[in-house]
């Protein structure tokens, strides 16, 4: 990816009232190694089988932070994309997400704000069998216009 410059995402003019995104991420064992390994946490509802057992859970849960990186990488790399900023976020978690879940994603525009520089985006999430593991809403600054293509400030972002 060296040498390969990307593109900034949708810029607030751009953004019209409506717009949706769907994707869907799966819960692997790195994912979840990875995540706990860089925050230090070693809650045992999230790692440890017989625990998690002896909970209404039954079995280990993914932590909702990490359910959460998966909206915003939504809104870092497809709506609005690269240069977005979340500055609000609403979410509950009606349903715990499971180890090697896959879960659905939809994103819509629910609003755009020209004078603060804002969208309102509503985000659901549905795991495997349909049922709704993350709702709400989050207020975004889509990318700032570069005063120019050229500009320096772009010259570091591959």
């Amino acid at each position: 990816m060296l040498d390969k410059k990307r593109k900034l995402g949708r810029k607030l003019k751009d953004i019209k009232v409506g717009e949706t995104f769907t994707t869907s991420f799966t819960v692997e064992d790195r994912d979840l190694l990875m995540y706990l390994g860089l925050t230090d946490d070693a809650n045992p509802l999230y790692i440890q089988h017989d625990y998690a057992s002896q909970t209404p859970f039954k079995r280990p849960v993914v932590p909702s932070v990490m359910v959460f990186g998966m909206v915003s990488s939504i809104v870092s790399m497809h709506l609005p994309g690269p240069g977005s900023h979340i500055v609000k976020q609403e979410l509950e978690y009606p349903k715990p997400v499971y180890h090697y879940a896959e879960v659905r994603f939809n994103v819509e525009i629910k609003e755009v704000d020209m004078d603060n520089h804002l969208v309102q985006m509503q985000v659901t999430g549905y795991d495997n069998e349909g049922d709704e593991v993350v709702r709400g809403n989050l207020a975004i600054q889509p990318p700032y216009e570069p005063s120019s293509m050229n500009a320096t400030s772009l010259e570091n972002f591959y």
